[in-house]
């Protein structure tokens, strides 16, 4: 016989009353390599995979009080990354074919044999793998495009998160207003990942990229002979995202004739492809982003006012990085946490200099600007911890600057919460700055007692060395 491969699993679980079985069977799995935990009934069983992390569990269809089937049960139910194989005697087939619809992996026959043990084991954990695998790479994408992702303790970018989560399942169309690099893409992805049309496709168009003699034919496609070059008809972005979302970025960029078709197909949700008497019809989101002021550019006569009607339905503003300091630590972390795994790197953190240069940085690039800073930061870095010397020149020269704080508008409505945030957030860091990070002796010094304390600095991603470490 071939030689089995090596075993991909370290924990086993074994469930047997009988204290033979779990004796030979266990010296044997462990002769193979196995860590194996012994458990002589099904409410043994549930206390250990209530302790302890297991990828297979082998057990005995028949036990008293609860047998297996039981036990297989309990584990697809609340341990969905656990494999189970039962064994069974040779009189009780029905239930070991019982136990395969239930979703045990396989079962082995009394008396069991060493091989056949040897060969299902390995197999079974090697299935436990693919599972735990596949829900891994299921989470990073639920993730990756959730909201819970979008880093932001600022009440503006948590008001944000509540208004994705009420429009997501709608049919409105949602126009999101910001500076480049705030993040709209993530947003666009998010309405879509929360919404019903999940399953169908996200297509995103960077309108602003594209030559205006090709925007139109990429967006609704065209018929063979359009134009020259056309040898053959070609499907458009709209008809890619039908049953999904279409997220348009840089809309302003879009030409008077396209935004003619672009008011149908947001009424109608029909198109003809260029060259083509065609029509389509779709059944698609649409999600618009811009940094430009689209109001004045309909007092310019370069944007169509009845356009500008039909975006803005939904309005997202996305707050400049500058006017949420709070958040910068809380985006460093993440970003540096991404890139250092990326890089197989241990770094514990920013050091203070460090920390002062991105606090005082004005981020002009925004939340985008801030990404690269940190990867630069962590690709470059060859201490414990980012220093100033790690940061790029134009963030690193930021040391002297005066730290960023949310701009006063009088033409934007502030609460008086948020207008005192980034002194009260200064105020905390320099009494933990003398007081050595000493969370009590901080409180004392404040007059606020030591609960209220970590609150504040929980609210804005204050760590115990005040900006001497992130």
């Amino acid at each position: 016989m071939d030689e089995a491969p090596a075993a991909p699993c370290e924990r086993i679980l074994l469930v047997d009353d009988d204290p033979i079985i779990l004796d030979s069977l266990g010296a044997f799995l462990r002769e193979e390599g196995y860590e194996v935990v012994a458990a002589e009934s099904v409410a043994a069983a549930v206390q250990a995979l209530s302790g302890d992390a297991f990828e297979l569990v082998i057990s005995d269809v028949s036990m008293p009080r609860a047998g297996g089937l039981d036990l297989l049960r309990y584990v697809r139910k609340n341990h969905g990354d656990v494999v189970m194989v039962l064994i069974t005697g040779y009189g009780t087939i029905e239930s070991a074919v019982e136990a395969i619809k239930l979703g045990a992996y396989d079962y082995l026959t009394k008396p069991v044999i060493d091989d056949d043990v040897r060969w299902c084991v390995r197999r079974a954990c090697q299935q436990q793998k693919l599972i735990a695998e596949n829900r891994r790479l299921r989470e990073q994408l639920a993730t990756r495009y959730s909201f819970d992702n979008i880093i932001g303790g600022d009440h503006r970018m948590l008001r944000i998160f509540e208004l994705i989560a009420a429009v997501a399942d709608s049919r409105s169309t949602v126009l999101m207003t910001g500076e480049s690099g705030t993040g709209k893409s993530l947003v666009a992805r998010a309405i879509h990942a929360h919404s019903s049309r999940a399953a169908g496709p996200f297509v995103e168009v960077a309108c602003g990229s594209l030559p205006e003699t090709l925007l139109e034919s990429e967006l609704f496609g065209y018929a063979a002979g359009a134009f020259t070059g056309a040898v053959g008809a070609k499907e458009g972005k709209f008809a890619a995202a039908d049953t999904g979302t279409i997220f348009l970025d840089e809309i302003a960029t879009a030409s008077p004739a396209l935004q003619v078709k672009l008011l149908r197909v947001l009424q109608e949700r029909q198109f003809e492809p260029v060259g083509s008497n065609q029509t389509r019809s779709v059944d698609v989101r649409v999600v618009l982003a811009t940094n430009s002021d689209l109001q004045a550019e309909v007092a310019a006569g370069r944007f169509r006012q009845d356009l500008y009607y039909r975006v803005n339905v939904i309005n997202i503003e996305l707050p400049p990085l500058r006017e949420r300091p709070a958040d910068i630590p809380l985006l460093a972390r993440h970003f540096l946490g991404v890139y250092a795994a990326e890089a197989g790197k241990e770094i514990a953190g920013f050091d203070a200099e460090a920390i002062e240069c991105l606090h005082r940085h004005p981020w002009p690039g925004n939340v985008r600007e801030l990404e690269n800073c940190i990867e630069r930061a962590v690709l470059l870095c060859r201490a414990g911890r980012i220093g100033r010397a790690d940061l790029p020149d134009a963030v690193a020269a930021s040391h002297n600057a005066p730290p960023v704080a949310a701009a006063v508008n009088e033409d934007r409505p502030m609460s008086l919460a948020e207008a005192l945030a980034t002194p009260e957030r200064e105020i905390i860091e320099a009494a933990l700055k003398r007081n050595g990070g000493n969370r009590a002796a901080t409180a004392e010094e404040l007059q606020i007692n030591r609960t209220t304390l970590y609150k504040k600095m929980r609210k804005y991603g204050i760590t115990e060395g005040a900006r001497l470490e992130v």
